[in-house]
C-alpha cells in the first residue's frame, strides 16, 4: 500500500457541499485503509482565481516533496493552466466530481474554456479518480480519458433510522442543495406553484453565499408567485440540523440540471423518503432505481410527478418502501476510501524505485 499521498484541496475544507463532504471523508477515513493522505490546502476562489490566489496556488504546489503522488480536487485542477501543473513534481491523480464545464448557467465561451482547460489537465493525470459511472463515460466520451485510467470510486451513505415525517397537517417537502442554477431550486419552485390546490410547504437548504444574484432571484420567484407562506430557505445546515431536517420531511425533491453523483438524494433514499427528481448526470445511478425522476428541466413533468405524489398518501408509501429497499445496497464510505486507495498504491507502483515508500520511510 502507498506510503503517502498529498490531497489538494482548494478553499475551506469545512464547506457544507457535497464535494467537500467527500473531502472530509476521504481524509477521516485514509488511515484505516492503510494510506496517510496528507491534506494540502490551496486557496479559495477556483476555478476562477484571483491573481493572489494563482500565486499562492503556485507557492503551496511547488513546497509538495518531490515524487510524492498529488491528488487535485477537480475543481481547482480544472482551471490550472501547464504553468502551474508543472510544479507538481510527482504523479498527478485527478479528483473529478464533475466536469466544471457542465455547471448551469455558464456563458458559452467560459464553458468552452473549461472545457479546454480541464481536458488538458486531465491529460496529464497518471490516473482520475471519480464519482460515478455516469461522469466516468463523460470524461472518456468526451475529454478524452481512457477509461483503464479512471477509477469510480461513488460516494459513502451513513446508514439512517427511517425518517418519522412531519405528523401533517399537508405534506412537508425537503430540498437539499447550495442556491446555484444547476441545483433547479427555480424549476421545483415554479412546478409546486402549479400544484396551488394541494396543502404542501417546502424546506430549502442549501448555502447561499455562493450565488447572491441567482439568490435574490429565487427569492424573488418565490414573492412573485405569492408563496412566501409555503416556501422557506433554511440556508446552510450542519451534519445534525440536516439529520433533523430529513428525519421532519414526508418528501424529498430536487430538480438538479446535472449531478456528478447526487449525495443528498442518496441521503433521503437512506431516510426511507419519497424521492422526486430529475434525470441528470448520475442521479439514476445514486438513488438505485428507488426514485421517481423526470427529465431535467421539464417543469411541467415535475408538477405531474409531485401532484401524484402529493396526493396520494399511498403513492408516498410505495415510493418510499422503494427508498427503504434500495437503502441497503448505498454505496459505504469505507468502500469509496478503499477504491481511492487503490488507485493512489496503483500510481505508486508505476513510481520507479519506490521514491514514495522511500520518502515515507
Amino acid at each position: 500500500m502507498i506510503a503517502r499521498a498529498v490531497f489538494a484541496v482548494p478553499g475551506a475544507l469545512e464547506t457544507p457541499t457535497g464535494g467537500y463532504g467527500y473531502a472530509r471523508r476521504l481524509l477521516a477515513g485514509a488511515k484505516a485503509a492503510g494510506l496517510d493522505l496528507v491534506h494540502w490546502p490551496l486557496p479559495g476562489g477556483w476555478p476562477v482565481p484571483s491573481e493572489a490566489a494563482l500565486a499562492e496556488t503556485a507557492r503551496r504546489l511547488a513546497a509538495i516533496p518531490s515524487g510524492w503522488p498529488v491528488m487535485i480536487d477537480g475543481l481547482a485542477l480544472g482551471g490550472m493552466g501547464c504553468d502551474l501543473l508543472d510544479l507538481v513534481d510527482g504523479p498527478l491523480v485527478a479528483l473529478c466530481h464533475h466536469p466544471l464545464a457542465l455547471e448551469t448557467g455558464l456563458a458559452p465561451a467560459e464553458a468552452a474554456r473549461l472545457a479546454a482547460s480541464e481536458r488538458a489537465a486531465l491529460a496529464r493525470a497518471a490516473r482520475v479518480v471519480t464519482t460515478s459511472r455516469a461522469t466516468a463515460a463523460t470524461l472518456a466520451a468526451e475529454y478524452g480519458v481512457p477509461m483503464a485510467r479512471i477509477t469510480v470510486a461513488p460516494p459513502g451513505t451513513d446508514p439512517a433510522p427511517p425518517a418519522r415525517g412531519s405528523g401533517g397537517p399537508g405534506v412537508a417537502i425537503l430540498s437539499v442543495g447550495t442556491l446555484v442554477p444547476r441545483k433547479g431550486h427555480d424549476v421545483l419552485i415554479g412546478a409546486l406553484a402549479r400544484l396551488g390546490d394541494l396543502d404542501w410547504r417546502l424546506t430549502i437548504v442549501g448555502a447561499d453565499d455562493r450565488d447572491p444574484g441567482h439568490v435574490a432571484w429565487l427569492r424573488a420567484q418565490v414573492a412573485a408567485l405569492g408563496l412566501e407562506g409555503r416556501v422557506s430557505f433554511a440556508g446552510a445546515a450542519d451534519a445534525a440540523a440536516l439529520a433533523l431536517a430529513y428525519d421532519g420531511a414526508d418528501l424529498f425533491a430536487l430538480a438538479s440540471h446535472h449531478e456528478g453523483f447526487g449525495m443528498v438524494y442518496a441521503e433521503a433514499i437512506a431516510r426511507g423518503l419519497p424521492v422526486v427528481g430529475t434525470d441528470a448526470g448520475a442521479v439514476a445511478e445514486a438513488t438505485l432505481g428507488a426514485a421517481l425522476l423526470v427529465p431535467p428541466g421539464d417543469e411541467a413533468a415535475l408538477a405531474a410527478a409531485l401532484r401524484g405524489v402529493i396526493a396520494d398518501p399511498a403513492a408516498r408509501r410505495a415510493l418510499a418502501a422503494r427508498a427503504l429497499g434500495a437503502a441497503p445496497r448505498l454505496p459505504r464510505w469505507e468502500a469509496t476510501v478503499a477504491a481511492v486507495a487503490g488507485a493512489l498504491a496503483a500510481v505508486e507502483a508505476e513510481i520507479p524505485g519506490g521514491a514514495v515508500a522511500a520518502a515515507g520511510a
